[in-house]
């Protein structure tokens, strides 16, 4: 580990050796010092060695992801990590992973010198401390959204990166999908107008209303380190894997699992990276069973100054949903992921107009009228994303900042958790972006953090 690291070092050796007993399908790749990357330089081969800190359902994805990296010779994954055997199991079966090292505790995989960086794809709650720890220990981050859970951990984050000069991605990759730069490129040039209002809407979030009591977890689920900072609670086959989401201290409901997409969206193309809201003012609806206690329905009013704008957040039911456009089928095609679930996107009020898109994340539509729109001699151009891992590949061989790095992912989350905030109180709530904390309200203000569990903490 670097000289510097504050990553707890106690039992890492036990650690280590229990790592390798778990059937690892590989050994550790030895790369010579003289071609390692380091933070904003790559290697003499430009190859970055990618440790996966999560082998669940979206963490696969993130494998499958990268799958054009691997083919071009641009990346290696040599390492997985996850705390549930199961998932390491299926990984192993479905030889998704071949040749990498399988570790159980991800702390033992930051400490592979030969590994430039980290793809980090665990639940929400985990995101900020690992975050941290791989920054610490010196790796360029790729970091599944949203960006973490509280205030407290969106600046340790932040300031993690920069102090170590890695280069870092938040996953909402709505902003690189191929029709998120026709719509960013529709509103840069002003079609509708100034925008005043975007307007996010999507379906509830779900009630459990099946009645499982808590129970010993599976044998093969760690569930002490799943919980990690979390404070301690018996195990509930209703808390996950990806069932977490519905929890306000692991995943916050809709608005931070969708929110980070379609709110990441709006602010990249309103060019608000960087700023923040004045008021945020929340209510909702919340469930009325079971175990899971984010809000069902919710209305959350964002506020912005200098420009004047607003940005809402509505969910809603579902009958009430705007309709998602039909689409020929000479309208699709290789480029475009069809959205499984349109339910979700944003209206954009301009003066006088307004446009419209569904999804934000790996589907992202724009209707029609933005497809259809032709630049005329002289119209503003904007950044196209090469593809998200791409574009994280790319900035890490230059040092440019990424398209979504962890200030314009803080900032996301930040919003999220602000509405979140605000329709537990009951009250509207007053931001400082300046500062990064909430004011005139003491009781709130206690809530940008929370205690985490000794040793899983920032």
């Amino acid at each position: 580990m670097r000289k510097g690291s504050q990553i707890a070092r106690r039992k890492f050796l036990t650690t280590a050796a229990k790592s390798v007993g778990l059937g690892a399908v590989g050994f550790p790749h030895i790369i010579p010092s003289d071609v390692l990357s380091a933070p904003g330089r790559m290697g003499a081969n430009d190859r970055i060695y990618i440790g996966h800190i999560g082998m669940g359902g979206r963490a696969r994805g993130l494998w499958r992801e990268l799958k054009g990296l691997r083919d071009a010779g641009a990346a290696t994954s040599v390492a997985i990590c996850d705390v549930d055997r199961r998932a390491l199991d299926r990984t192993n079966k479905d030889s998704v992973a071949p040749g990498a090292q399988v570790y159980h505790d991800y702390r033992a995989l930051l400490e592979r010198k030969d590994i430039d960086a980290v793809v980090i794809g665990t639940p929400d709650h985990w995101h900020g401390v690992q975050f941290v720890h791989a920054a610490e220990s010196g790796k360029h981050i790729y970091c599944e959204k949203p960006a973490c859970c509280t205030i407290e951990e969106s600046r340790a984050m932040v300031a993690a990166a920069e102090k170590a000069g890695v280069v870092s991605q938040i996953g909402s990759k709505g902003r690189s999908q191929p029709e998120a730069y026709l719509m960013h490129r529709y509103l840069a040039n002003g079609v509708i107008g100034r925008v005043h209002h975007v307007e996010c809407f999507h379906y509830p979030s779900p009630v459990d209303d099946s009645g499982t009591p808590d129970s010993d977890p599976p044998p093969e689920l760690d569930w002490d380190l799943w919980l990690g900072p979390l404070r301690w609670r018996p195990y509930n086959e209703r808390y996950c894997p990806g069932r977490f989401r519905w929890m306000m201290e692991s995943g916050g409901g809709q608005i931070r699992d969708r929110g980070a997409h379609v709110m990441s969206c709006a602010l990249w193309w309103m060019g608000a990276d960087g700023t923040g809201p004045v008021t945020v003012k929340a209510t909702g609806t919340p469930p009325d069973q079971g175990v899971w206690d984010a809000a069902v329905l919710m209305e959350v009013t964002y506020t912005f100054k200098n420009p004047d704008w607003k940005m809402t957040w509505t969910q809603m039911p579902e009958e009430d949903l705007p309709a998602a456009e039909e689409r020929t089928p000479d309208e699709l095609n290789d480029e475009i992921t069809p959205i499984k679930r349109p339910g979700y996107g944003a209206i954009y009020h301009g003066e006088p107009g307004t446009c419209m898109h569904w999804g934000g994340d790996g589907g992202t539509w724009a209707e029609r009228k933005v497809r259809q729109w032709q630049p005329p001699a002289g119209a503003k151009e904007v950044y196209r994303s090469p593809g998200h891992f791409e574009d994280w590949y790319e900035c890490i061989r230059s040092g440019r900042k990424p398209i979504m790095d962890i200030r314009a992912g803080a900032g996301v989350a930040n919003l999220c958790i602000l509405g979140n905030l605000s329709y537990l109180l009951g009250r509207e709530l007053k931001w400082d972006q300046e500062k990064q904390e909430i004011v005139g309200d003491e009781q709130a203000r206690r809530l940008m953090t929370r205690p985490q569990r000794h040793p899983y903490h920032l």
